[in-house]
């Protein structure tokens, strides 16, 4: 857990009244020490002496002079200015894509299951405080009896546990081990009438010439077609095309099947069709006839991206860790998923029946532990809004290409493996903290993240509140604890507990120097676009403005880093796009749903690397700025 503020700020207040940030001086400690104004000195008082009959009478007061101040006096002091912050400095991120790889917690002990208080669900560690056999929760205050020695593993004794991050793993896995290599990679491409449209492209000997989307396509395909084969040649791979029919080609090596008419709209039929088709085989024996499949493929009709995408989805679903590569240009005209009013906001919000196939179809990519990547054209209106779910609730990528970036697009998202499925994070804080921007608004907080691949990271964002506010202010420290539930490749049920005490605020302010502007920066881009496109424009706004409030001050008492420029430049473009949005038309365009949608999945600069949205993008015209780190 890496928190974004050295304390926990006690003070803050939504709306604006928020805590002073302070500048700071250092002793010869080398220690932090606020700067404090001394009093004003009390006037100094005088015996009155008789004044002598030989001094001149005292002149009249005068408005235009002003008078003497006593000599013993200092001159007073201008007042001190305090800048507040409008932010929440108090949020915390997790780096899930590292916690979830237990290979490199190689040096943790590892226990059975954890013992947990029956009130807050928190977890007994080496931080609790036990007296004669009693636990009292430091969360929910709970008493729970524990045995002299707790058996987990090889019955360790608590009082002797000195590790805050522990894992818990199950005595036996439910399935075999499955190897990466034997996952599947469904390519579910668009064929229909308008992937014939063509642009100007740069030949190989360096003249202009003019190739089709298909053209493209087929290109980008064969050579994602050829990199698996030599660096992966046991991956299994299949392809899936689709206009106003759904062809299932599967390996290459069988019949196709087709899906037409009345069964683009049956759910279950698809799904039951596409989880009977034949077991791919692996790439090193059908890459022959996929490379024929590929070659073959020709451009008409509509575009039933629905029944497709379920199709590809249902086929990928017999192996966990599979990935689903969906390429489109157009929206979905026929069939499931149909989409021809315009893409609005409201459709949506979590609580929306708008579009719900969009939803379920998700939902059930991420229960079968399958990731699923949306690719559209620039230039194309695919309501990208609606079918960018996908990718958002399933780990994938979300992105607009053109002819001559369709190929490296491709190739990357058919490499992006799962670490871990069915992800679960639970944080839990001491009774009286709460979670704005939650549904629940108390000191747990659940959230299901899903499919976890590597370089993910995400925040949360939490508060004191007001009526306990002094209590907290009294204690030195307060408890946090992550328990992050999940399923390993091979198939091992885990739970990773850490546990860590923060230091509370004890003074009204906070010095900038203690603020960790990665973590701020990427939460506010979570944040931000999470809100926007849940339809909550105006609370996006007001957090943004509050976000860049906060870089303003702490670009006053210190230089702003690299890293710090690109998350103001992140929020400046998100601003963009909020305020073009209007209460008449709450309407994002291909261009502003695939930032929101990069956003929303944001990791730190530094680790952009390691994010599997590692991409450099741009808006176009008066949207520009830089994407770097994403």
């Amino acid at each position: 857990m890496e928190f974004a503020c050295s304390h926990v700020v006690c003070r803050w207040r939504p709306g604006g009244a928020g805590t002073p940030l302070l500048k700071h001086q250092h002793d010869d400690k080398g220690t932090v020490k606020q700067q404090e104004v001394p009093p004003p000195l009390p006037p100094r008082r005088l015996p009155r002496k008789p004044r002598p009959s030989s001094l001149p009478p005292p002149l009249p007061p005068s408005s235009s002079r002003p008078p003497f101040a006593p000599l013993s006096l200092p001159p007073p002091l201008p007042p001190r200015a305090e800048s507040r912050l409008r932010a929440n400095v108090n949020v915390v991120s997790l780096s899930v894509g590292t916690l979830v790889d237990v290979s490199r917690a190689s040096g943790l002990e590892r226990f059975q299951s954890p013992v947990l208080c029956g009130k807050c669900s928190a977890a007994l560690s080496c931080l609790s405080s036990l007296q004669k056999h009693v636990w009292v929760c430091e969360f929910c205050g709970s008493e729970s009896a524990v045995s002299d020695r707790v058996r987990v593993g090889d019955r360790v004794c608590v009082s002797h546990r000195v590790c805050v991050d522990d894992i818990y793993l199950q005595n036996h896995s439910e399935d075999d081990y499955q190897n990466l290599e034997e996952s599947l990679v469904v390519f579910c491409v668009d064929v229909s009438g308008s992937m014939s449209v063509t642009a100007e492209v740069t030949s190989s000997s360096g003249s202009p010439t003019y190739i089709s989307r298909l053209e493209g396509m087929q290109d980008a395909l064969q050579g994602a077609l050829s990199s698996l084969l030599q660096e992966s040649p046991r991956r299994r791979v299949a392809l899936v095309t689709f206009n106003d029919e759904v062809v299932i080609y599967g390996d290459g090596t069988s019949t196709p099947l087709t899906l037409r008419d009345w069964a683009l709209v049956d759910y279950d039929h698809i799904w039951k069709q596409g989880v009977a088709y034949s077991i791919p085989h692996c790439i090193a024996e059908t890459y022959q006839q996929l490379m024929q499949r590929v070659k073959d493929l020709r451009e008409h009709g509509a575009t039933s991206l629905g029944p497709a995408a379920l199709a590809s989805v249902a086929m990928a679903s017999r192996y966990p860790g599979s990935k689903v590569v969906l390429c489109t240009d157009g929206r979905a005209n026929i069939g499931l998923g149909e989409i021809e009013k315009p893409p609005s906001l409201s459709s949506l919000s979590p609580s929306s029946l708008t579009p719900y196939f969009y939803k379920q179809l998700a939902q059930q990519a991420v229960e079968s532990g399958v990731i699923i990547s949306v690719m559209t054209f620039e230039g194309t209106d695919c309501r990208l809004a609606d079918v960018g779910r996908f990718a958002d609730a399933t780990g994938g990528r979300v992105n607009i290409v053109s002819i001559g970036t369709v190929a490296t697009e491709i190739q990357s998202a058919s490499v992006d493996n799962i670490l871990a499925t069915g992800v679960t994070a639970t944080l839990i804080a001491p009774d009286g903290v709460y979670f704005p921007f939650e549904d629940e608004q108390n000191h747990t907080l659940v959230r299901g993240i899903g499919n976890v691949t590597k370089g993910l990271e995400v925040t949360f964002q939490f508060a004191v509140k007001p009526e306990v506010m002094e209590v907290f202010l009294q204690k030195d420290t307060l408890p946090f604890q992550l328990q992050l539930s999940f399923k390993t490749r091979d198939q091992e049920n885990v739970t990773r507990v850490l546990t860590e005490r923060r230091p509370v605020a004890s003074s009204r302010g906070i010095w900038a120097g203690s603020l960790n502007m990665a973590v701020l920066g990427v939460h506010s881009a979570q944040l931000c676009a999470r809100l926007t496109m849940e339809g909550r424009v105006q609370e996006a706004q007001r957090q943004l403005k509050d976000q860049q409030h906060l870089l303003r001050l702490i670009s006053k008492q210190r230089p702003i880093q690299k890293e710090e420029s690109i998350y103001g430049n992140w929020m400046d473009t998100m601003t963009t796009i909020c305020d073009d949005i209007t209460p008449e038309s709450q309407t994002l365009s291909d261009e502003a749903a695939k930032v929101m949608y990069q956003m929303k999945r944001a990791s730190s600069v530094s680790s952009s690397s390691n994010n599997n949205n590692n991409n450099s993008n741009t808006m176009q015209g008066k949207d520009k700025a830089p994407m770097e780190g994403m």
